[in-house]
């Protein structure tokens, strides 16, 4: 079994009489350690994918799974604890609390995990180890970002997952930002899934799922994936 496995999920959203399919029959699984990206237009269901793989959504039909759980029948108490242990973050946005220090950032989210990473590793292994003690507010964009990837990796997760994660930074820092994901997909064998709308992305993947109209219309896996600081777009 893949280590993570889609079969068959539909996504309905009721809004009074009118539903919106936003996933019609999605199926792909995605192996262990794998980098992979998921690209496709506005509105295809990239979002909805990472959402109920994240568990912030709920299936209307079908299953998922990850390392064997099936983490789409979690309710209640089960479910938070898959956000807080299993699963990392990483948003366009860098969701940072302003009146904490990038170290201060970190430790928040390794507080509420069972095996947490050390913060100050996780901001050294990111290229932070000289503005631990600095505030969002005296951090570059892309410095930003490295916190918040940093955040996610003290978690210690099963799955990091990025929804855009180069969308609000300039071409030079997404792509500094795409090669500390890959050398993080590489060197811990970590999971990592990244959502975009960006073609020129998927040479860094070991797998590229294809979604459009809320369907996977295509699956390719590059035996050779190119180094992300080569990228351009």
């Amino acid at each position: 079994m893949p280590y993570v496995d889609f079969k068959h999920v539909r996504k309905t959203y009721q809004t009074g009489e009118v539903a919106v399919e936003a996933l019609r029959d999605i199926d792909f699984g995605l192996e262990r350690g794998e980098l992979t990206v998921v690209v496709g237009p506005s509105g295809a269901g990239k979002t909805t994918v990472l959402n109920l793989l994240g568990g912030m959504d709920t299936v209307t039909k079908g299953t998922i799974t990850l390392d064997g759980d099936e983490v789409s029948a979690y309710r209640g108490r089960r479910l938070v604890e898959y956000r807080r242990q299993d699963v990392g973050f990483v948003f366009q946005f860098y969701n940072l609390v302003q009146n904490l220090t990038a170290l201060e950032n970190v430790e928040l989210a390794s507080q509420i995990c069972r095996d947490p990473l050390d913060p100050e590793t996780c901001l050294c292994q990111v290229g932070l180890d000289d503005r631990l003690q600095n505030f969002p507010a005296q951090l570059s964009g892309g410095e930003q970002q490295r916190v918040a990837i940093a955040r996610a990796l003290a978690k210690n997760p099963k799955l990091l997952l990025c929804d855009e994660p180069t969308g609000a930074l300039d071409y030079e820092t997404g792509r500094n930002i795409l090669t500390l994901l890959q050398d993080t997909c590489k060197r811990e064998q970590r999971t990592v899934i990244i959502i975009t709308h960006n073609q020129a992305f998927e040479a860094l993947a070991n797998r590229v799922i294809h979604i459009n109209n809320g369907t996977v219309t295509r699956q390719e896996t590059n035996a050779h994936p190119m180094p992300a600081a080569e990228i351009e777009w």
